[in-house]
């Protein structure tokens, strides 16, 4: 049997690959009330704004969603889970119900990908999608006490064990820890998954996706691109890429970094460039779709998508765009000893 890891990779040899777009913004344009949100779930807390739980309250909403991306021509659909772990559900007084969220929309993610399979026998693929939570393990939230940390590493490996094992159970093709901007949290992330998979015993495939905080090409625990590609590449993830942050635009030379020197698929989804003065994205589909064809053109992409402010309009524009261009391939690194403190260290020969 044909597993996950070499489906997309059989895939990803034939073309560039199309992931979706943003999530929150869709829903927004629903314009669901606090009763949409809350159901008949009866939990103690307000539930608007609380995405994740609407895989239990209003499942028919993320379903169109889905739904709606890989009409625009998506291979993968993330699912509407960025939120829906034990720290951050928390927030909402839903704690409780976080294995409940994540099978079920890893189940919806998996409903409609197999849906459009049937279609026309083209593989979809599920990523089950890992947010940072509001934690960090590498930086003290106290000015007066460096030293402080809010949670330690097998809690927060812990709190991702559990979404894992619910997203894997729902049907997901694959482990996605994305908007990376504590290179620790990830290694949290990273341990969880292959805990998983051993529990299981078979492969999960690992997505990572680093988030910068500034144009220098830093992640807030200071990792630069390369650094960060050093840390993880031991989890032999499938993907590595950047998303969020930033707009194509800015992300170029940080996309062309990675390219170079990461021996697996390189998975980039920016946001539909930088926000007005209002916090909204106005970048028009066409305008997104032309800045990432500069990289699939230069052979530095495996598989596209698009974060904040994209909509399915952006990534139907993407996805033709990039049609019929060669997809990247794999280069041939030297094997040397390669370091990561914040900055990369590779050992001479």
């Amino acid at each position: 049997m044909t597993t996950a890891r070499e489906k997309i990779l059989a895939e990803a040899a034939k073309r560039i690959l199309i992931t979706d777009g943003a999530f929150g913004t869709e829903i927004q344009n629903y314009k669901l009330s606090e009763e949409d949100y809350a159901g008949d779930l009866k939990l103690s807390k307000d539930q608007k704004g609380n995405n994740d739980i609407l895989a239990l309250t209003r499942p028919e909403v993320p379903e169109a969603i889905h739904r709606a991306y890989f009409e625009a021509g998506a291979d993968i659909a993330e699912t509407n889970t960025f939120s829906a772990n034990r720290i951050s559900q928390a927030d909402y007084g839903a704690e409780g119900l976080v294995r409940e969220i994540n099978v079920a929309s890893a189940q919806a993610a998996r409903k409609v990908a197999d849906e459009f399979e049937a279609k026309d026998g083209r593989p979809r693929f599920v990523a089950g999608a890992i947010g940072p939570t509001n934690k960090t393990l590498s930086l003290s939230p106290d000015v007066n006490d460096p030293g402080f940390r809010e949670i330690d590493f097998d809690t927060l490996k812990d709190v991702y064990r559990e979404q894992v094992d619910a997203l894997l159970e729902g049907g997901a093709d694959f482990i996605l820890i994305e908007t990376v901007f504590d290179t620790l949290n990830a290694k949290a992330g990273i341990m969880a998954a292959k805990e998983a998979g051993d529990a299981l015993g078979r492969d999960v495939p690992i997505m990572l996706s680093m988030t910068l905080t500034d144009l220098s090409g830093r992640n807030l625990s200071g990792h630069t691109v390369e650094a960060f590609w050093h840390a993880v590449r031991h989890a032999k993830p499938v993907t590595i890429g950047l998303n969020c942050s930033f707009g194509a635009e800015q992300l170029r030379p940080h996309v062309a970094t990675l390219a170079k020197m990461a021996d697996t698929l390189i998975m980039v989804y920016p946001n539909a460039g930088l926000p007005n003065e209002l916090g909204e994205y106005d970048e028009a589909p066409e305008t997104t779709a032309g800045l990432v064809k500069k990289w699939a053109d230069a052979g530095q992409v495996n598989i596209l998508g698009g974060c904040c402010g994209s909509t399915p309009a952006h990534i139907a524009e993407i996805a033709k765009a990039v049609e019929g261009i060669e997809p990247r391939k794999l280069p041939d690194v030297e094997v040397r000893t390669r370091l990561a403190g914040l900055e990369p260290m590779t050992m001479a020969a």
